[in-house]
């Protein structure tokens, strides 16, 4: 009983985050003479060094554990300096919808397989269940390109740079999972992880963040992104990932697509048809399966409760 209370706030905290991160997509594209890197670079580079700034006691009294965790926090740190330039890009090219989903879509299936390699957990028949379901959805949605809006550029390099968006997210999660597990506060894993991958996306947003300067709508954009879905939103989902297993956040996360869809068609004017949006609908169906009460990875669990 302890144990699934203790869960719940960890639960909602992730499902905040969801929802802020599902309005990055229709913020970016409000602002549409900034390029894909340099919302990337804004976003995720000021909102980690900012997340750096917030823990930095903490950083600084934990720092031999870090230098012993080193090889994690690297992994981690260059998967977040690549994951925005990777994200935003595939939206940029294949719609919000699309780059969202199969972004967002594909990191609970690639967590839990990197979880698999490297924590020897268990695949189960639920997990096999929920990746085919998920896997379908995508499929479906990337079908869905020819009656998606014209600005579309090219859904199928779209989904390839969104996978690799996917597999970073997965990345530095379980990173900053395993510091955590391995005695180093969430904020510490998440601020330390972040601020390092902040501080390699700085060129970046050097050499192309000259529009954010161009208009104060520009702007704004830029503020909102570094100070909302990645400061906020990245603070509570640490606090949950400290809480429930890295694929475990991961899955739930999947409520983001959700929120980018609504927007994107309420807002930017995004046309999904119906098949798309049948694809939708089968990404939140993994989610469903993946996150019903049976442990899809046994041996973790048990690790991690005796932990």
């Amino acid at each position: 009983m302890t144990r699934k209370t203790s869960n719940l706030p960890g639960i909602l905290a992730i499902l905040f985050a969801a929802v802020v991160w599902g309005t990055t997509g229709t913020a970016a594209a409000l602002a549409p003479d900034v390029g894909a890197a340099a919302i990337g670079a804004a976003a995720m580079g000021l909102g980690g060094i900012a997340q750096a700034l917030f823990a930095w006691r903490g950083i600084m009294r934990a720092g031999g554990s870090l230098l012993e965790q080193r090889r994690l926090l690297l992994i981690g740190a260059v998967a977040v300096a690549v994951y925005p330039l990777a994200f935003y890009s595939s939206m940029r090219l294949a719609g919000v919808t699309v780059g969202t989903v199969v972004t967002i879509g594909s990191a609970p299936l690639l967590s839990a397989l990197i979880e698999y390699v490297f924590d020897r957990a268990r695949l189960t028949m639920r997990w096999v269940t929920g990746a085919a379901v998920g896997v379908s959805g995508m499929i479906l949605i990337c079908t869905a390109e020819g009656g998606m809006q014209a600005e579309v550029v090219s859904v199928p390099l779209g989904v390839a740079l969104g996978l690799i968006g996917g597999l970073t997210y997965a990345l530095y999660s379980w990173t900053a999972r395993g510091m955590m597990l391995r005695g180093v506060p969430s904020s510490v894993a998440m601020g330390a992880t972040f601020g390092i991958g902040g501080v390699l996306l700085l060129p970046v947003l050097v050499m192309t963040g000259a529009p954010f300067l161009q208009s104060w709508n520009n702007t704004a954009v830029g503020i909102y992104m570094a100070a909302v879905p990645m400061f906020l939103g990245y603070l509570c989902f640490g606090f949950g990932l400290a809480r429930v297993r890295a694929s475990t956040a991961t899955t739930i996360t999947l409520f983001e697509p959700v929120v980018a869809a609504v927007l994107a068609v309420a807002i930017v004017g995004e046309r999904l048809p119906p098949l798309g949006w049948i694809g939708v609908a089968l990404v939140v169906t993994c989610l469903v399966i993946v996150t019903m009460p049976l442990r899809l990875f046994r041996p973790a669990a048990r690790r991690e409760t005796a932990g």
